[in-house]
């Protein structure tokens, strides 16, 4: 059923929870200008970046060589770019996509706009790089892909929280619990789908201790998740050190889950080995995303969670339920993170490691809000993050005057970056982080 045939009191233009439509109208117009002419100023400096870094004091002699084969079943030629004529086209491309960005009076397509600058600028970076030497581009999409896939479902387990009022920044901890419980139960009963199924109800249970304190008590939301990560780092290192330490072989030594081929479809060159030649992971990161996609905004029991996360006492008064929609959404977030953490050691290294998340779980956190608490908007973040994860592993291999650190700074960096200086004015629900008590 569609949002237009169910009427929720609070959610329609005016009402106290359409956040998006209490500004004038001539404000937002005013606000969106101004944002595209910043977007097409961010284009003139990525082109800097292009002309004053990467062409300046390159060679019309040096090369870079592209490599797009994946395996030896597919196998492409290799694409040598001269390295100046790259960078040049790159860097004018840059500067055309500023100028009609600014010139065009369309806000929509700013975002488009600069992600393709983006993706003109990585390209130079890459070209520059790998100057003389090979760029594997296939292996870093691959990469780029599996590192996105916790960061992903990390996104959507926060997205169904906060979209129904309740911040959660607990993710870390339910990476790192059902990171833990899916390489003990994995291994100790040579079973991947049941370490698969404990590691999302793990990270389900971390999502109903929050729920409790948060909404049935009261809790500060932000407050109890903090805690929750801080006491899973004490538990998996606790039991890390006290259980899987001693007993290695048997209980920290689970096999990891296989790529599954999608028979014809991952013979299509770069895209097949990229998308239909991948774990059960990515598959259920696809099918989770739509999932979410689909249920928030084209179904019944979506267009509750999205009042109640807007204007919980007016959803209250046509009879919705919004403790149970929050408890409800809150545990389902948790086991879509528990899927995640999973990933981590089932689905990749094939063990458990000390505080092995190392963050990533607040940069889901930072996906979600990059992506504008939408799906979508969650994996182009995710990507964006997961991309700049693989760069340093990519450019470790190449002869890149850059130290380690700096390399190991970038996708921590492109957080920062993206939230603070890319993502402009953000409205998140109306009532995230509020607590609903009936009168």
């Amino acid at each position: 059923m569609s949002d237009e045939q169910i009427e929720v009191p609070g959610m329609g233009p005016g009402a106290p929870g359409a956040s998006s439509q209490q500004q004038p109208r001539e404000l937002r117009r005013d606000l969106g200008a101004l944002r595209r002419r910043a977007f097409g100023i961010a284009l003139f400096v990525l082109a800097g970046i292009i002309f004053g870094l990467f062409a300046l004091g390159t060679a019309a002699s040096d090369t870079t060589i592209f490599s797009l084969s994946a395996g030896p079943a597919i196998r492409l030629p290799l694409i040598h770019l001269p390295l100046l004529a790259t960078e040049l086209v790159l860097g004018i491309l840059c500067v055309l996509l500023g100028v009609v960005q600014i010139l065009w009076r369309d806000n929509k397509r700013i975002y488009l706009f600069l992600g393709i600058g983006l993706t003109l600028t990585g390209i130079a970076f890459l070209a520059w790089a790998g100057k003389g030497e090979k760029v594997d581009v296939e292996g870093l999409l691959i990469t780029s892909l599996i590192e996105a896939v916790p960061l992903t479902l990390g996104a959507l387990s926060g997205l169904l929280c906060e979209r129904s009022g309740v911040i959660n920044i607990a993710i870390e901890g339910q990476f790192l619990v059902a990171a833990f419980v899916g390489a003990v139960v994995g291994s100790a009963s040579g079973n991947l789908w049941a370490g698969l199924l404990c590691g999302a109800l793990a990270g389900g249970l971390i999502g109903l201790i929050l729920a409790v304190f948060a909404i049935t008590y009261a809790a500060d939301q932000i407050i109890v998740g903090v805690v929750l990560d801080a006491f899973a780092v004490g538990l998996t290192s606790f039991f890390l050190q006290s259980l899987l330490v001693p007993d290695q072989a048997t209980l920290n030594s689970p096999s990891v889950f296989g790529p599954i081929p999608i028979p014809f479809l991952n013979r299509i060159p770069i895209v097949g080995p990229l998308l239909f030649n991948q774990n059960i992971f990515v598959y259920l990161t696809v099918i989770i995303l739509v999932a979410v996609q689909v249920g928030l905004f084209r179904t019944r029991w979506g267009l509750r969670v999205r009042a109640v996360g807007e204007h919980p006492r007016a959803a209250d008064t046509v009879g919705i339920n919004v403790t149970r929609v929050r408890y409800r959404n809150v545990v389902l977030g948790g086991i879509v993170a528990g899927i995640g953490g999973a990933s981590f050691t089932i689905g990749s290294t094939g063990q458990f490691a000390y505080n092995m998340t190392a963050g990533l779980g607040y940069i889901a956190l930072a996906a979600m809000i990059f992506g504008r608490w939408r799906p979508f908007g969650a994996l182009g973040a995710a990507l964006l993050f997961g991309f700049t994860d693989a760069l340093q592993f990519t450019l470790s291999v190449l002869n890149v005057p850059i130290p380690s650190a700096f390399l190991t700074m970038f996708p921590y960096l492109a957080t920062i970056l993206a939230v603070a200086g890319l993502v402009g004015r953000v409205i998140p629900p109306a009532a995230d982080g509020q607590h609903y008590a009936r009168e």
